[in-house]
């Protein structure tokens, strides 16, 4: 479900970043006899690293909307089915812990996407 959600995000982003590359860069490439491979690879993806770390972010919360949602319907066990479970027998402890536990998860994964980003940026 995770990857349902947040592929078709991922996949629309990524392309709107490539074709929205740089065209004088990519004429100069061509200029110089430069193949499709060398395109790609010393252009358009240096270009759009801020891209690629902006799907990331953006993915993060998606995937954990997808994971949540599919524990809604079908699990046993996890954050999501506490969360139907508490509101079924009116445990608002148990929906509001697993909601925070989301939020703690999300934002560690966040950082963890802007620590890789200003790494890469060096």
């Amino acid at each position: 479900m995770a990857l349902a959600i947040s592929l078709i995000v991922t996949v629309l982003e990524i392309l709107n970043g490539f074709l929205n590359t740089d065209p004088e860069l990519l004429k100069m490439a061509k200029t110089f006899h430069a193949n499709k491979w060398q395109i790609l690879t010393k252009i358009v993806i240096p270009a759009n690293i801020p891209t690629f770390l902006n799907s990331l972010k953006v993915n993060i919360g998606l995937s954990l909307v997808g994971v949540i949602s599919g524990e809604f319907l079908v699990s046993k066990a996890g954050l999501g089915y506490l969360i139907v479970y508490g509101g079924q027998v009116f445990q608002l402890d148990l929906v509001m812990t697993s909601v925070i536990i989301l939020s703690i998860v999300a934002a560690i994964m966040y950082q963890g996407v802007v620590i890789l980003g200003k790494l890469v940026k060096r």
